[in-house]
């Protein structure tokens, strides 16, 4: 297996990192759905600090639990569930 080494963007994020969602977070693209406790991995960092926006890729556990209603609502709007885009200020990263 290949081993990859993890780009850190500006401000130190690297991608590879793993996050999980604050809690009294909602999902951007629809604010009734909560998505506090959502765990992924940060695939690119946009932006810069303060506001940087981290793109997630959702983890197998967080894609087992996923609302019916809320893949349903990605798919009417083809939108992709496997990924979004947050603030920084709504995840949690590891103690460094």
């Amino acid at each position: 297996m290949l081993s990859m080494a993890k780009k850190k963007a500006a401000g130190g994020i690297a991608e590879g990192t793993p996050i999980t969602v604050k809690p009294g977070v909602t999902s951007p693209e629809f604010s009734e759905v909560s998505i506090a406790g959502w765990t992924g991995k940060i695939s690119e960092v946009t932006g810069k600090a303060p506001s940087q926006k981290l793109i997630i890729e959702w983890d197998d556990a967080t894609l087992a639990k996923m609302p019916a209603d809320y893949l349903a609502k990605c798919e009417a709007q083809q939108l992709y569930h496997r990924m979004a885009c947050l603030p920084l200020e709504d995840v949690e990263l590891p103690a460094s």
